[in-house]
C-alpha cells in the first residue's frame, strides 16, 4: 500500500451504509464520503498535480471530504484555520505558493480576500459535480509513497511559520502499527478533539478511516463547557480518546467526572503537555478498565515516536515516563557533543531516525536543513535523524523520561534552571490543581501562573520548603483557567502578555 486513499477505498467496500463521521446533527455514510471526495477530486485532477491544496475552513465533514478530495486527484493539502490572524494566514499562503483554495460558503467571503489571486472553490459547489474515474486512475498511478499527503504548520524560531512536510508513507507506516499496538477496531467511536491543523487529529482521521469506525468531530465550543462536552460524548458512546494534556485536564479541573462518567470509553492516549498526575489519577479512579497510554512525537516525525502504556499498580510519584520507540521508529538520546547516551539518568537531546520523518519544511531548506540532519555517529550511509529539541533521560526501566524543552532550560540569577522542575514542585502542592510556570527574558521576571485554592502567600511559603529561593517565581498569579491555544496547549505566551 502506498496511498492513504486505500484506507478509504476500502472501508466504503466494507462499510459502504456505515456512519463514517458525526459531526453534530450532521452524519454522512463511508459511500457518500468516498463518492463526494472523488467528485472534489476529479476538478482537482484535471487542473494540477503534486501541488499543495489550501483548505480555507474549520474542521468538519466538508473539511474531511476536501482532504480526501486532494488526495484523488494527486495533490497534498494545507488547512488553514479562518479564525487565524489575518498576517499569520498570508504567511502560510505566501509559503505555500498554492493555485487553488477550498472553502465554505460561511468562509468564501474572507477567502476571496485574503485569496484574490488564486481559484477559490465552494466545497458546496464542488460536491454538485460528476466523478470521472479516468481523471482518478491517471492520479492514482502516477503517484508514489513519497509524495507529501499534508502540511502543518508550526511557530518558527524567526517569527514566520514553518511548514512540515508529511508524506504519504509516513502515515501508512504510522497508522498501521499505532491501529494494531492499541486494538483499534470497527466498533470504535474516536472523539475528534484537535483541530485539524493540528498533526495529533491525523491519528484520529486516518485511524477510523483505516479501521472503518466512526470518526465524532467534537466542535471546539464544547471545550468551553465540561457538562455539554461530557453529555456529547456519552450520548454518542464514544470509546476512544486521543486528547491534548490540557483537553483532559478541563474537565477534571471543574470536576466534570462528577457529574458524569463516560463510561464507554475504551482508551484514552494523550500528548502534548506533561500530565499532571492528580489528574490522570482523577481519570483512572472513575476508569478503571480504561487503557490510559502518554504519547509523545513532534509534527516533524508524523504524531508520535514513543508510548508509555500507564501501569495502574505504579504511583508515578516523580513523573509519567514517554515511554519507549514505536516498532519502525529509532529514538535516542545525544549529549551535547553528538555523542549517544546510553547510560541511565543523564539527560541529552531526543532525537529520531526511521519513516516517520518529515519531508522538511516547505519552501525552507535553511531550516530543514537544521533540523534534519545526518546522524552524526553514522559515517557509513546517509541516515537523516530530526533533533527534536526536547530533553530526556532513561530511568531504570530503560524509558525514556521527558526532561522539557531545551529552551525552556533558562539562566536566571546566575543559575541554571529546569521551567519543568519548576512546575513539579508547584503541582506538589496539593490546593493547586493547574500549574504553568513562564521566564520572562527580556525583564529577567519568573511567573508562576495556578488554579487551585491557596493563597498566592501561603503558596510562596510552602514552595520555599522545596524549592531553593532562586527557583520560586518572582510572582505568583492565581488564575480561574488556562488560556489554550488553538493545538489545545497551555498559551504560554498570551499568559506573559496579561503581566507585562
Amino acid at each position: 500500500m502506498y496511498n492513504v486513499i486505500d484506507y478509504l477505498e476500502s472501508s466504503s467496500k466494507l462499510y459502504k451504509d456505515k456512519i463514517a463521521i458525526i459531526e453534530e446533527d450532521k452524519k454522512i455514510t463511508y459511500e457518500e464520503l468516498n463518492n463526494y471526495s472523488k467528485i472534489v477530486g476529479t476538478y482537482i485532477g484535471k487542473k494540477v498535480f503534486n501541488e499543495p491544496i489550501i483548505i480555507f475552513m474549520d474542521k468538519g465533514i466538508d473539511a474531511l471530504i476536501s482532504f480526501f478530495g486532494t488526495i484523488y486527484g494527486g495533490c497534498f493539502y494545507s488547512l488553514i484555520n479562518p479564525e487565524l490572524p489575518e498576517n499569520r494566514i498570508l504567511q502560510i499562503k505566501n509559503t505555500l505558493c498554492s493555485k487553488i483554495v477550498i472553502t465554505s460558503e460561511e468562509n468564501y467571503q474572507n477567502a476571496s480576500i485574503y485569496f484574490s489571486d488564486l481559484e477559490v472553490l465552494k466545497i458546496e459547489d464542488l460536491k454538485s459535480g460528476k466523478i470521472d474515474e479516468e481523471v482518478l486512475k491517471k492520479a492514482y498511478n502516477k503517484h508514489i509513497d513519497t509524495d507529501p499527503l499534508y502540511i502543518n504548520f508550526t511557530s518558527g524560531s524567526t517569527g514566520v511559520p514553518k511548514g512540515v512536510v508529511i508524506s504519504h508513507k509516513s502515515v501508512i507506516d504510522f497508522i498501521d502499527i499505532f491501529t494494531k499496538l492499541f486494538d483499534f477496531n470497527p466498533d470504535d467511536i474516536i472523539a475528534n478533539q484537535a483541530p485539524f491543523d493540528f498533526d495529533v487529529s491525523v491519528k484520529d482521521i486516518y485511524s477510523s478511516i483505516k479501521m472503518g469506525a466512526t470518526l465524532l468531530i467534537v466542535p471546539k465550543k464544547y471545550f468551553s463547557n465540561p457538562s455539554l462536552l461530557l453529555d456529547y460524548i456519552c450520548d454518542n458512546k464514544a470509546t476512544t480518546l486521543t486528547w491534548a494534556v490540557s483537553a483532559l485536564c478541563l474537565i477534571t479541573t471543574f470536576h466534570g467526572l462528577d457529574y458524569k462518567v463516560p463510561t464507554s470509553i475504551k482508551k484514552i492516549l494523550f500528548s502534548g503537555e506533561v500530565m499532571p498526575i492528580k489528574h490522570l489519577n482523577m481519570w483512572v479512579n472513575k476508569l478503571p478498565n480504561t487503557t490510559f497510554v502518554n504519547l509523545y512525537g513532534p509534527t516533524e516525525i508524523t504524531c508520535n515516536c514513543l508510548y508509555h502504556i500507564i501501569d495502574k499498580n505504579k504511583d508515578y510519584i516523580d513523573k509519567i515516563p514517554i515511554g519507549k520507540n514505536f516498532p519502525n521508529e529509532r529514538v535516542f538520546l545525544l549529549d551535547e557533543s553528538n555523542q549517544e547516551i546510553k547510560e541511565k539518568n543523564v539527560t541529552g537531546e531526543i532525537c529520531v531516525s526511521g519513516s516517520a520523518l518529515g519531508l522538511g519544511y516547505y519552501n525552507n531548506l535553511e531550516q530543514t536543513n537544521e533540523h534534519f540532519v545526518r546522524n552524526p555517529n553514522n559515517k557509513r550511509y546517509l541516515e537523516l535523524i530530526y533533533k527534536t529539541g526536547d530533553l530526556g533521560f532513561y530511568n531504570e526501566d530503560n524509558d525514556i523520561v521527558f526532561m522539557g524543552r531545551k529552551d525552556y532550560q533558562i539562566k536566571y540569577l546566575g543559575h541554571r534552571i529546569e521551567l519543568e522542575e519548576i512546575d513539579k514542585a508547584i503541582m506538589s502542592i496539593e490546593e493547586v490543581s493547574r500549574c504553568a510556570t513562564i521566564f520572562d527574558s527580556e525583564n529577567s521576571k519568573l511567573y508562576g501562573f495556578y488554579i487551585g485554592s491557596i493563597s498566592k502567600k501561603d503558596l510562596y511559603l510552602k514552595l520555599k520548603e522545596i524549592l531553593p529561593t532562586y527557583m520560586i517565581p518572582t510572582k505568583l498569579i492565581e488564575i480561574n483557567e488556562f488560556p489554550l491555544n488553538k493545538n489545545g496547549k497551555i498559551d504560554r505566551k498570551k499568559l506573559l502578555e496579561g503581566v507585562l
